[in-house]
């Protein structure tokens, strides 16, 4: 993996977390990084004096670069956040140079200078382009870097409908830039969360902007919902559900088994608060048998649940993380999974069948049962011994 970041007689040692899990052809920053870190430091004056808020900083690079100036620095990502804090590590910067918020904190404080990276979700966009009304003054400069394949004119519409007058750069290095001069005086109200109901139980589902299946439930959890039944017993038992999104499987569990507890783990802050939501609108008397933590798969996960003992987890792994294809995710959950299970818990997982799981499964557990199977996904089932 390619650790070094040289820019501007400057040099980073930046990874990716968890860095023992990455490709070795990745490395923990892009030309857009590169791009908006060359474009301020030739084009902007007078940084020490102004407040700097960093957006969607995948690996902690532009944090660790702009660190002298105490950015304030808003994620969605639990992932990026260990990223960026074991970069000011690696890199000798104290971690209070950096001022740190999640995507469902708001910031009050005013911002002179945005740097935003582009996130592959326009929905969390603009949820950001929004919340970013309320902090921008006349004197506030925006500027995004992204894919240039990311950047249309549909994304161009989004800084003019929220902010303001926007122009963009040339490509560089297949990536661009945009600058936003903000007018101040937009309002707009967020259109999030987007909400839509399940049928038997007519569930109302909550979903905030970064969440994944945001609109519909997603086809891997519809297949899952079909045979829940088939699973296992899980009344009075301990379930985890990993990678939980707006939480419609755990819910559903609480649901359908009095005695259950569910602990709803994610590393999207939205899906997590979006899950919590769920359960109180819709079974509200099932708070105190819930759990809601945001987290990487399954890490720490005893200091951090009040649950001690784990019977039943289920997942349905991403198989991407920022814009890469990988498996790693999937592997992590799978051994997470099986150091945290009792004897005799089980893996419930759900995903696609060309996906190399069940040999994954088999190598970990030393079996592994196919509970259901169609033309796009499989249940498959693994005990722990």
């Amino acid at each position: 993996m390619n650790t070094s970041l040289t820019l501007l007689d400057r040099n980073l040692q930046l990874v990716r977390y968890p860095q023992d899990l990455q490709h070795p052809s990745w490395q923990a920053w892009d030309a857009a990084d590169e791009y908006i870190i060359e474009y301020v430091e030739q084009n902007v004056q007078g940084l020490q004096h102004q407040s700097i808020s960093i957006y969607n900083d995948d690996f902690g690079a532009l944090a660790c670069w702009f660190a002298d100036f105490k950015p304030l620095w808003v994620s969605d990502s639990y992932v990026a956040k260990q990223s960026c804090l074991v970069n000011l590590q690696q890199n000798n910067i104290p971690v209070e140079s950096v001022i740190f918020y999640d995507s469902v904190t708001s910031v009050d404080s005013p911002a002179e200078l945005v740097l935003l990276k582009i996130p592959k979700t326009t929905a969390l966009l603009e949820q950001q382009l929004i919340d970013l009304q309320a902090r921008v003054i006349p004197s506030t400069t925006v500027i995004a870097a992204g894919k240039a394949t990311f950047i249309q004119k549909s994304t161009l519409a989004l800084f003019e409908k929220y902010l303001g007058s926007t122009t963009t750069s040339l490509a560089k290095k297949k990536a661009r830039l945009i600058f936003c001069q903000p007018t101040g005086c937009k309002s707009h109200a967020s259109p999030y969360p987007t909400i839509w109901f399940t049928d038997k139980p007519r569930f109302e589902i909550s979903n905030l902007a970064n969440v994944f299946a945001r609109q519909q439930l997603d086809i891997g959890a519809r297949f899952m919902l079909e045979h829940l039944s088939k699973l296992a017993n899980m009344d009075s038992k301990t379930v985890i559900d990993l990678g939980c999104g707006n939480g419609v499987l755990g819910l559903h569990i609480l649901n359908q088994n009095k005695k259950t507890k569910v602990v709803f783990v994610d590393e999207s802050y939205m899906a997590v608060a979006s899950a919590k939501q769920n359960v109180l609108a819709n079974l509200p008397e099932k708070e105190s048998g819930s759990e809601f933590i945001v987290n990487n798969c399954l890490d720490d996960f005893s200091e951090k649940s009040k649950f001690s003992e784990v019977d039943i987890v289920l997942c349905n792994p991403p198989f991407h993380q920022q814009n890469a294809i990988t498996d790693h995710i999937a592997w992590q959950m799978f051994k997470d999974a099986k150091s945290l299970l009792q004897s005799g818990g089980q893996l419930f997982v759900v995903g696609n069948r060309h996906l190399d799981y069940p040999s994954k499964l088999k190598r970990l557990f030393g079996n592994v049962t196919t509970v259901a199977t169609n033309q796009k996904f499989s249940i498959l089932s693994a005990s722990k011994r």
